[in-house]
């Protein structure tokens, strides 16, 4: 491990991480941010290759956990707090970032399970909404995660920051709408489309099953090709005058329901 100061805002090491904001400049580089105590353990955890580390002692404090970059054998770069603000995301800035390789996952990664459960998020642009489901996805011990059609990339840093890190704790896929159903099939998984029109009532019907549970965006909802084929359709009940709740409200909802059941 080598350890340089950077003091400038303009030097052009500041000016490579911020570019990774950008999803097509992740892409061509092939790196992602991953800034936050928790975030950097977890990557750690995963064993994902890291590029560089960026510190600053004046942010960094003691609270939470604290992250062994030092074994890692990577350049790390102590920066003033200015430089560090100047590459972070939001208020919640913990001193700590890191450039790292995000992992490559396919549906024959995820964990062969008879009882498994499984999330199928489709086309979910808000990456705050994707983070919050990655979590409660860890919390319910999900054994994995499909990102079908969706318009946010699973590493986008904000996914990442609002997943707290476990976007790297919980298997996670991108496929097509028709690679998942085979999955599905293929690993005989019910189907459950949370869909609001449902007549069936989420916490009255039988989830405890080999389950993969099917959600969709705020905006449109899930697309004909999931609530044609769902072996069950399910709402929640809304009793004021909206007619759904966010996305990750649901979810969370949903999959306790089956952790309930399952524990029964």
């Amino acid at each position: 491990m080598t350890t340089n100061r950077i003091t400038s805002v303009t030097n052009p090491r500041v000016k490579g991480v911020v570019r990774l904001r950008d999803r097509k400049a992740r892409a061509q580089d092939g790196w992602t941010i991953v800034e936050g105590r928790r975030e950097m353990a977890r990557a750690m955890e995963a064993k994902l290759a890291f590029k560089e580390i960026y510190v600053c002692r004046e942010l960094l404090g003691s609270n939470g956990p604290q992250v062994n970059y030092g074994s890692l054998k990577i350049p790390v770069y102590e920066t003033t707090k200015p430089v560090f603000l100047k590459m972070a995301y939001g208020d919640r800035a913990e001193g700590v970032l890191g450039l790292c390789a995000p992992p490559c996952m396919s549906l024959n990664d995820f964990p062969d399970n008879e009882h498994r459960l499984i999330l199928i998020v489709e086309a979910v642009e808000k990456p705050g909404n994707l983070g919050a489901i990655l979590r409660t996805c860890d919390g319910a011990g999900v054994d994995g995660v499909i990102i079908c059609d969706g318009g946010t990339d699973i590493y986008n840093p904000n996914v990442i920051r609002a997943s707290l890190g476990t976007v790297f704790s919980v298997p996670v896929a991108a496929a097509a709408n028709e690679e998942a159903l085979a999955y599905c099939r293929e690993k005989g998984l019910k189907i459950c489309a949370a869909a609001p029109g449902a007549a069936a009532i989420y916490s009255k019907t039988k989830l405890n099953q080999a389950l993969a549970v099917v959600v969709g965006s705020e905006e449109k909802g899930l697309s004909d090709f999931w609530t044609g084929r769902a072996d069950i359709k399910v709402s929640i009940p809304m009793r004021g005058r909206a007619d759904s709740l966010n996305v990750a409200a649901s979810t969370a909802i949903l999959l306790y329901e089956i952790i309930r059941q399952r524990s029964a």
